[in-house]
């Protein structure tokens, strides 16, 4: 069997890990990994854990994703300095079919040696009173709150709530979930972000108690961005989400094209699953000639047809084409199709400009008013004044009043603020 621990390691995955594990995994062993289903859909935070499950598959081991019907109706502290808010039964169980199905698709070829559980059909079973006689009794307080989650929430307790009792037991339902797992599947290890060290400690310590047996755990560093900004958002702060319906494919292509030159060599090697050497080479092509993006194309083109399809990243490549490229003039624009131009209509932000505001025509700042892209007409003035506005990729340098000549295929308006920023307006 290939050696798992070699191969997350050299691409940066592995943060903390339990002796021994290594030759636990020289073997077929059974790991577990949870997802919380806090909303209907994953975001890109949660790429990674699926990355590591499917590097897990390949090398031959059994997978179990837990997804937290019971868990998710507590609460994670770890990585909160306040209490999460409480979902009701049907909002998660919404999101746990959304979630089920998301990790289906992305787990495609592999989803057949993966087994979907829920935390909910045992822990359901048991009651209050049996819980905290059963397994309370294994851990002390002291040893509770120098976990992490905890101890950050409590020593934050003058900004912030502290942490509730319901939050408190979170660690404990969490290593339940790992004894039962150990007993009713053989799972001797569990796998999650660093934030999850000790709620994964947590269960190798009641295994232990409770069964006098050996389990592990592994877990993933965290990724963090140069900028500041956490990952997963974008340059606004908002989520990148896996569901087309709530951040469009185009969009979450471009936040990859964006990654910067010092973050590239190291998301290359987490996101995709090249070879060390093709990597290798690829790192040293895109040294030579960083401002071609090399890399950055590379890594977008891959994560975007596994996550949309091959069909919706050709869309959003002939979209970046059409935004970027240079060849894309005023008079190109004016030749697309109509499908075309609806995909670039779904795909980048937009909006409705009814007709009879346009019937007889419109003048520049008073549509960049109404559009997103400025707070005030002021400040459109200023970015007109800076020729930085263009309409259907031609610089405008005055207030000029929009007609019909203006207008693609009599119903489109391509607007653009600087480089990046675009908004298309459709005439309704």
């Amino acid at each position: 069997m290939k050696n798992i621990i070699d191969e997350l390691s050299w691409r940066g995955l592995i943060q903390n890990r339990v002796p021994g594990v290594e030759k636990q995994l020289k073997k077929k062993t059974t790991i577990y990994m949870g997802f919380d289903p806090t909303s209907d859909s994953l975001h890109i935070g949660s790429l990674l854990p699926i990355i590591i499950l499917i590097h897990f598959q390949k090398m031959g081991h059994k997978s179990l994703i837990l997804i937290g019907g019971a868990t998710g109706f507590i609460g994670d502290p770890s990585g909160k300095y306040d209490q999460r808010i409480f979902l009701n039964k049907e909002t998660l169980q919404k999101n746990i079919e959304s979630i089920k199905k998301q990790l289906s698709k992305l787990l495609n070829n592999y989803s057949e040696k993966i087994e979907f559980i829920n935390n909910f059909d045992w822990i359901k079973n048991i009651s209050f009173l049996e819980f905290v006689r059963n397994i309370g009794k294994y851990f002390t307080i002291k040893y509770m709150i120098s976990k992490d989650s905890v101890k950050k929430r409590i020593q934050n307790n003058k900004k912030h709530q502290g942490i509730s009792f319901t939050e408190f037991t979170y660690t404990l339902i969490q290593g339940y979930d790992f004894l039962y797992l150990n007993k009713k599947k053989n799972c001797l290890l569990q796998v999650g972000g660093s934030d999850q060290w000790g709620n994964i400690t947590t269960g190798i310590e009641l295994i232990k108690k409770k069964t006098g047996k050996k389990a592990y755990g592994i877990t993933f560093p965290l990724v963090t961005r140069t900028n500041g900004l956490k990952f997963g958002k974008s340059e606004k702060g908002e989520n990148i989400w896996l569901d087309g319906n709530r951040t469009s494919p185009y969009k979450f292509y471009q936040f990859w094209m964006n990654v910067s030159d010092v973050e590239i060599e190291n998301f290359i090697k987490i996101y995709t699953f090249f070879s060390k050497k093709k990597i290798e080479k690829l790192i040293l092509k895109h040294r030579k000639n960083p401002e071609k993006r090399l890399l950055q194309r590379k890594l977008a083109s891959e994560i975007t047809k596994w996550v949309h399809g091959k069909e919706s990243y050709e869309k959003v490549f002939k979209i970046s084409h059409i935004l970027f490229g240079k060849k894309y003039t005023s008079n190109l624009l004016s030749s697309l199709n109509e499908k075309i131009l609806i995909s670039l209509y779904e795909n980048i932000p937009h909006m409705i400009l009814p007709k009879k505001e346009f019937r007889k025509g419109i003048f520049l700042l008073d549509l960049l008013k109404k559009s997103s892209l400025f707070k005030s007409k002021s400040e459109a003035n200023r970015a007109l004044n800076l020729n930085s506005i263009s309409i259907n990729k031609k610089i405008i340098r005055e207030n000029i009043l929009l007609k019909k000549e203006n207008v693609i295929k009599k119903k489109y308006i391509l607007l653009q603020f600087g480089k990046k920023i675009f908004l298309i307006l459709k005439i309704d």
